[in-house]
């Protein structure tokens, strides 16, 4: 059986910024999407990140540092459960589909260092696999297809709706229902096995890093360094 029509685990996060080593965790959603598209499993995070949330995050997400504060639980706990949500799922042997898994599992890693807990990778002798990345297929499957590789832009081309965008729910099943449809387009990956997607990606990921930071260094900055690790970056003392 192809890994499109079984099951996945599908998880996001809205965050209080960009930057993996320095922003936190505001909300976070692990759903579980069986094979025939029903969600068996839904689970949901409002977390105090314990910092201010900026005014241009808020204005994406919806989620004031008021309302952080008033309703959200405590960082550390929320972060712990969300991390075995994950691990539990990878360690059945069920698919991880994360959108652009770099940022999101990158960020999940840096809250667990900051608040002592044992990190995804740690939990899965260092290797947090089988994770399905539509961003990263997507590049691969269609590398010359001109346009924006937003999960909007992808569920518009592949036909999928996302009715919330920036609600971590919506965004996870939005993610999920597009690797599926895209590995139903491309047979040449929906016919690939978890464990060589999982291998594809890690390559496809570096080659996309490695020709960014050309485009980079030829267009517009000369010293550009692209991350290609994926789907954790590595975490340097």
């Amino acid at each position: 059986m192809s890994w499109v029509s079984g099951p996945m685990v599908a998880f996001d996060l809205e965050t209080t910024g960009t930057d993996i080593e320095t922003d936190r965790i505001v909300t976070a959603a692990v759903v579980t999407m069986e094979p025939d598209g029903r969600v068996s499993r839904e689970r949901t995070w409002l977390l105090d990140p314990g910092v201010p949330i900026p005014e241009q995050a808020s204005a994406i997400h919806g989620i004031s540092t008021e309302h952080a504060r008033a309703n959200g639980e405590p960082a550390a706990p929320a972060v712990e459960e969300i991390t075995g949500a994950l691990a539990q799922g990878l360690l059945a042997g069920t698919p991880l589909v994360v959108m652009n898994a770099r940022y999101d599992l990158s960020l999940l890693d840096r809250e667990c260092r900051r608040h002592g807990i044992e990190p995804l990778a740690q939990r899965l002798s260092g290797r947090p696999a089988p994770v399905i990345d539509p961003l990263v297929l997507d590049k691969h499957a269609d590398r010359y297809r001109k346009g924006r590789r937003t999960l909007q832009a992808l569920c518009e081309h592949y036909g999928v709706t996302l009715d919330a965008a920036h609600n971590a729910v919506a965004d996870a099943l939005a993610a999920a229902h597009a690797a599926r449809r895209m590995g139903a387009r491309h047979t040449a990956i929906g016919s690939v096995a978890l464990a060589d997607l999982h291998d594809l990606q890690v390559r496809a990921a570096a080659e996309q890093a490695a020709s960014l930071q050309s485009y980079l260094r030829r267009t517009s900055d000369p010293e550009a360094v692209v991350e290609r690790a994926w789907p954790v970056v590595p975490y340097r003392v």
